[in-house]
């Protein structure tokens, strides 16, 4: 707790201007048109842990702790604002932010741990469409991922670009 009183100032900004970016591309409507993603509270939240996945392992491969710091931060602080958008009160908000901590860093650690695009599409196939079999689906946005990974590496620390979009 005393770290955050710590924190650079420049760390929320620079979060708050990869977090933008990050949700843009979440939202993007291929992934809840084509790729039948669940437009629900969980089918964006997996949306934004997918990308999230690939902008912090980007930045941290290039170095840029302090940036993946701030955009988890900023991340958090989204899921917090979207709680209260819902009515989540104080008194449950803390249970459900620890949740959505759980959930969040789950996915990384699968995703992470996926070795080949198989692997990464099984953990999406889990996560994006509730256990499912692996398809087609499953398979594109694991290749998508790969290509924006690359992306994301050519393009820091000037811009957080994923590449272009998956297509069916």
């Amino acid at each position: 707790m005393l770290n955050l009183l710590r924190k650079k100032p420049s760390r929320k900004h620079e979060g708050a201007m990869l977090y933008e970016p990050l949700v843009s591309r979440a939202r993007s409507a291929v992934f809840f048109t084509d790729f039948a993603v669940a437009d629900t509270i969980d089918g964006r939240f997996d949306l934004v842990v997918l990308h999230a996945w690939l902008a912090l392992a980007a930045l941290k491969a290039a170095g840029l702790g302090e940036h993946a710091q701030g955009l988890t931060d900023a991340i958090f602080t989204g899921f917090d604002e979207a709680m209260r958008e819902q009515g989540a009160g104080d008194m449950g908000l803390s249970r459900k932010m620890k949740a959505f901590a759980d959930a969040f860093y789950g996915r990384l650690g699968a995703y992470e741990q996926a070795r080949d695009a198989a692997e990464l599409a099984a953990a999406l196939a889990r996560n994006l469409y509730r256990g499912a079999d692996v398809d087609t689906r499953a398979q594109v946005l694991a290749a998508y991922a790969v290509r924006a990974r690359e992306s994301l590496r050519l393009s820091l620390p000037q811009s957080l670009d994923f590449g272009p979009l998956p297509a069916l």
